[in-house]
């Protein structure tokens, strides 16, 4: 059986049990279930490599000791164990990790995760199910990143899943455009469910590294900050998922933290990320920020704090939408000091849907460079496909889409697509990054004469055409044009 079709009997069992309301609740029921299950199969792993391994879970509590067993525990006894010995138990981890780095990893995990299965004979019918996948078979492993893809797909039903998913393909670009290295600290100060941070991971695993000591590395220089439950519990399994031992992801609101308490060791060689937008932030969090660039707005908040935490020389990515381009006030101020500390290189601009069906706002990609002002900006308008009109769930955009502007990158030249705008143009315009693209004409806002002259001339070439027709017709049938 398929790994898809494993994973749609699991919710088909889910939804049987009373206790689970909703996407959203099945999906967080599933993703700690599936934790636990790699975290086992890892150990397994690690096992075979070092006789000396210990486990940081209690032995009654590791996976293999209460679920592998498809005649194990099941009903009451079951739903006992889960509620009140496991999860009670892995909980405290959060608390009490003996100075143990992995155990304040899974209590970080499970501080916000609930059992919401009420039924302990349906649990046993999802563990039975789930213990048909292997994540120590590459192949079993390559196929969840699919499902996984899936999983999050699921969520817009469930109202939210826009917060957490960024399309692959926008991830891919923006990642290989940074081109992150080894040795680099590499941060994503608003991961939901780590789509940046193994992009970048597999990024530099297949350029940089040669070695295990390499690898090893790399996992400790990758770190995320995500403040919701369900993202941060998907996240951590994500990067367990790729090979992250311990993996570096708080869960916590990065904007709480005032910027005066940040020290020059805690900035960072790369960022790339897709902060939420059109989301406020609650009372207090702006008091964080100095006086001039205080404000609500998420994606403001974001934008102010990459900017700061890059080193000099330092590259960031981020999506924003086409609000913070152009807004006035407070995000012209942040836009300036953007421009002041950072060389806002390039800015490309995405069309309409490319988020959709979670939300339909245009958004942006922006590039930039921590240490030296802007001097110039170029835009790259990202066109669709020939025969699309926008993007929808069941034709979202490809990596492939992006081939044109990998190979303009590094010799830029001004086409149909591409265009320059000095800094003093911005200033000239109050900060206004919002540049339409001088190669395309606005229909709707061309002179009455010229679209009459140009309506004549089509009738006249089709009048053309229809008589050219019309001759080649007449003289294949032996008769005269007239």
């Amino acid at each position: 059986m398929s790994i898809s079709t494993t994973i749609k009997t699991i919710q088909d069992i889910m939804r049987k049990d009373a206790g689970v309301d909703g996407d959203a609740q099945r999906i967080s029921q599933l993703v700690w279930m599936i934790f636990l299950k790699i975290f086992d199969d890892r150990e397994a792993e690690y096992e075979l490599l070092d006789d000396n391994y210990r486990s940081p879970i209690p032995e009654a509590l590791r996976w293999r000791n209460w679920a592998t067993n498809p005649e194990g525990d099941t009903g009451e006894d079951l739903l006992n164990f889960v509620d009140n010995v496991l999860f009670k138990t892995l909980k405290e981890f959060h608390t009490n990790q003996h100075g143990n780095p992995v155990r304040k990893m899974i209590g970080d995990v499970f501080e916000d995760a609930y059992n919401y299965m009420k039924n302990g004979t349906l649990i046993r019918q999802v563990i039975n199910k789930l213990n048909e996948i292997d994540f120590n078979s590459s192949q079993d492993r390559h196929l969840f990143g699919d499902i996984y893809e899936q999983i999050l797909r699921d969520l817009q039903s469930a109202g939210n899943a826009g917060e957490y998913y960024t399309p692959r393909a926008v991830t891919q670009f923006m990642v290989d455009m940074i081109d992150p290295k080894l040795g680099e600290r590499i941060l994503d100060p608003a991961c939901g469910t780590g789509g940046f941070l193994t992009c970048a991971l597999e990024h530099i695993k297949n350029k940089y590294v040669k070695t295990s000591e390499d690898s090893e590395k790399l996992h400790k220089l990758i770190r995320g900050v995500e403040k919701k439950p369900l993202p941060h519990l998907l996240c951590m399994t994500n990067m367990l998922l790729h090979g992250v031992e311990v993996p570096a992801i708080s869960h916590d609101n990065t904007l709480s933290r005032p910027l005066r308490d940040y020290k020059p060791s805690d900035r960072v060689n790369v960022i790339i990320t897709n902060p939420p937008f059109g989301g406020m932030e609650e009372d207090g969090i702006e008091s964080g920020f100095p006086a001039t660039f205080r404000t609500k707005e998420t994606a403001d908040l974001f934008l102010l704090l990459i900017s700061h935490l890059l080193q000099d020389g330092g590259r960031g990515g981020i999506v924003l939408p086409d609000g913070t381009l152009f807004g006035e006030g407070v995000k012209t101020r942040i836009k300036e000091k953007l421009l002041e500390d950072c060389n806002l290189h390039t800015i490309v601009r995405l069309p309409n849907g490319v988020f959709s069906p979670y939300t339909g706002i245009k958004t942006n990609l922006l590039f930039f460079t921590k240490g030296e002002p802007t001097q110039e900006i170029w835009y790259y308008e990202h066109p669709y496909p020939p025969g699309y009109k926008s993007y929808s769930k069941t034709k979202p955009i490809r990596i492939e889409e992006f081939a044109p502007e990998k190979a303009w990158w590094d010799d830029r030249i001004e086409s149909e697509f591409a265009w320059k705008v000095p800094i003093q143009v911005i200033k000239d315009n109050g900060y206004n990054l919002d540049v339409k693209n001088p190669h395309t004409v606005d229909f709707e806002h061309r002179d009455v004469e010229e679209m009459l002259e140009e309506y004549a001339s089509l009738l006249g070439d089709l009048g053309d055409t229809r008589n050219s027709l019309k001759r080649e017709l007449m003289t294949a049938l032996g008769g005269e044009f007239v």
